[in-house]
């Protein structure tokens, strides 16, 4: 499913609108995007937590050369799904 078949499916099951459900979504995600900007997290009960992860510094390699790099520390984005999101898809 991409975006365009869940805006398709939110506007049917909703009652709604393409347009308002597109925007919907759009606040969600620009919702989400903003919260971990900040570093708080965001649950939604049932459905799981979008929060933020450090990953340490480490060191690498240059697959080409062989040669070895640092890599620097950095956050990313992390998902961890919710008991009924688990439950539902087993």
């Amino acid at each position: 499913m991409n975006r365009a078949d869940l805006v398709a499916k939110i506007a049917k099951d909703a009652g709604i609108t393409k347009k308002a459900a597109e925007k919907a979504i759009g606040s969600f995600i620009e919702g989400v995007k903003d919260a971990l900007s900040r570093g708080e997290n965001v649950t939604l009960v049932g459905f799981g937590t979008f929060s933020v992860a450090e990953r340490a510094a480490r060191k690498g390699r240059n697959p080409q050369t062989g040669a070895e790099i640092q890599i620097p520390a950095s956050k990313t984005p992390k998902f961890k799904a919710g008991r009924d999101l688990r439950e539902a898809v087993k």
